[in-house]
Order: C-alpha cells, then sequence, then structure tokens
C-alpha cells in the first residue's frame, strides 16, 4: 500500500491535507510549528518524529510551504527530505505543491535525482483553501511523465484539473503565469470600483450588473465584494514573491513585462503604507477614492 506524507501544514497546506484523508488515503505529516499538526493529527493523520522519518517511510512527500528558500531547507538542509530519501531507494516522489521559482525548482530537481534518485513533481495550484476544500484546484505541474503518472492519483483528491505543462520547472513557470493574469484582473477590477464609486454608483451593485457577462469571472464574483467592502484578509507579501518570480523569470527569458512590473511596484507601495493582511485585493487600497473600503481599512487601524 501507497504511504503518503505532507510537509507544511499552513492556510493552503492544511486544507489541501484534509482533502486527503477526506478521500481515504492515510497521511503522516510535519510542520516545523507543531501546533500546526492539530487539525490533521485529529483527522487522523500519522505525526511524523523528523523530516528524515517522513521521508524515508513515505512513498509519495507533498510539500506546500512559503518559498523557495523555504522549499530548499526542507528538501536539502541538515536532516531533511533529502537525508531520508538518499538510502531508502530510488522510487520515491516529491510533489512541491507550494509557489516558487522555476529556475530553482529545476535545479533542486535536478540536485534531489543525482542525491537520491527520487522524481520531483512541481505542482503549484490555483484556486485557494476553498478549492482545497471542494477538491476543485488547478493543478499546473511540472517534472518526468512518468512521474506524473506515479502523483495523479494523490493529486486528484483535490484537483479537478491537473495540466502537465512540460519538463520540471514548468509548472511553476505557469504559476507565475497565473499570477500575472490574476493581478492585472484584481487591477481592473480596483480601477473600476474607484471610477465608479466617484460617478455615485452603488459599488457593491457591480458583481450583479456584470454577472454572465465578458467581464465575468470567478475571481471578480470572489474578490469585488470584498474589495469593495473592505473584508480582506490574505498575506499582501505572497503576491509580491509571486510577481517578484514572474519578473526575474522574465529578464532571465528576454521577456518584457511593463505591467507585471507596475503592479509589482504598485503592491510594494501599498505593503509599505501598511497593508500586509489584505492579500492580492489589497490593490484596492492604491487607490484613494473609494470610500466603503478605505473606511472600513481606516476603522481596523
Amino acid at each position: 500500500m501507497m504511504k503518503f506524507g505532507f510537509v507544511g501544514l499552513g492556510a493552503l497546506g492544511m486544507p489541501i491535507a484534509l482533502r486527503i484523508m477526506q478521500m481515504g488515503l492515510p497521511l503522516s505529516v510535519w510542520a516545523r510549528r507543531k501546533e500546526q499538526l492539530a487539525p490533521a493529527i485529529e483527522a487522523g493523520a500519522i505525526e511524523s518524529v523528523s523530516l528524515i522519518n517522513i521521508a524515508a517511510s513515505c512513498d509519495i512527500i507533498c510539500l506546500c510551504v512559503s518559498d523557495t528558500d523555504a522549499v530548499a531547507e526542507v528538501v536539502f538542509g541538515p536532516r531533511g527530505l533529502a537525508d531520508g530519501m538518499k538510502d531508502a531507494g530510488t522510487d520515491k516522489l516529491l510533489v512541491d505543491l507550494s509557489t516558487i521559482h522555476p529556475q530553482r525548482t529545476r535545479e533542486m530537481a535536478k540536485r534531489l535525482r543525482k542525491i537520491s534518485g527520487a522524481g520531483w513533481v512541481d505542482a503549484p495550484v490555483s484556486g485557494g483553501p476553498v478549492g482545497a476544500r471542494a477538491g476543485t484546484l488547478a493543478v499546473m505541474a511540472g517534472g518526468e511523465v512518468e512521474d506524473l503518472r506515479r502523483a495523479r492519483g494523490l493529486l486528484s483528491t483535490f484537483a479537478g484539473q491537473i495540466t502537465h505543462m512540460g519538463p520540471s520547472g514548468c509548472g511553476q513557470a505557469t504559476k507565475a503565469c497565473n499570477q500575472m493574469i490574476s493581478a492585472s484582473a484584481i487591477a481592473g477590477i480596483a480601477e473600476a470600483l474607484s471610477l465608479g464609486s466617484r460617478f455615485g454608483l452603488d459599488i457593491r451593485l457591480l458583481p450583479e450588473a456584470v454577472r454572465g457577462g465578458w467581464a465575468d469571472s470567478a475571481l471578480l464574483q470572489h474578490y469585488m465584494p470584498r474589495m469593495a467592502s473592505g473584508e480582506l484578509s490574505g498575506s499582501t507579501k505572497t503576491i509580491i514573491k509571486d510577481l517578484g518570480i514572474a519578473c526575474d523569470l522574465a529578464k532571465k527569458n528576454s521577456a518584457a513585462l511593463p505591467i507585471a512590473e507596475q503592479l509589482l511596484a504598485t503592491y510594494r507601495l501599498v505593503l509599505e503604507q501598511g497593508h500586509p493582511d489584505v492579500g492580492i485585493g489589497s490593490l484596492i487600497y492604491a487607490l484613494e477614492d473609494v470610500p466603503i473600503a478605505n473606511a472600513k481599512q481606516d476603522q481596523k487601524k
């Protein structure tokens, strides 16, 4: 029987891990902060005592951590996953659900293969905790065909769409594209709210007004009401990290991203202005004439 492991039980990792168990797969878990483990343990997960232990005892190990450096530390740091894999045979598989740099992913996958013979699938996701709980996440996968074939059963427990985008790093490059598209759409939503508010529209009605038309989207229906009301949450640093990856990848591949670069600069400004816990919708706070959102945020300060 295949054994599965999960490392990183944060805001996205935990609902994915719980979904995996709900679909009947046994799961061993590990996290730096022990308090993060409680919901998974209560749901029936087995706590691993170390990264080495979870790597040695599981056939497929998922990662869902904050950034590229965190992945590198968990895999290649002292007593990391690579140490547990190197003496455990060549049939191990690492599935990285984090959003990290595509080039570093390619380098780390090659390094892990050399050290241990283990495969690496980069499988960043889109759809957030809501999609994880519903099992409808979009998975953008990079890696060897055979490695992805082995991972599909696990991925299908929480994904509604799994697309193989090419060799190692291509999943992460696709996620960078995804984040560019999402941030660009958010910018349009923010400016539409600003214009509507200045003209005197009841901007709370805008999602209903565009529903079913060309401008409509799941992203708009989710974020526009929250941006209008100021009821936003999330990490602004995350979208800054993701757009930073896209812009760096563009420079390395001689691509011009003037809009993404401007969005990155605007998100950084919003963060500097004191909005760290608002997430991708925080662009609304770059516009001073959206009274509902800004009044709500002023109350929180």
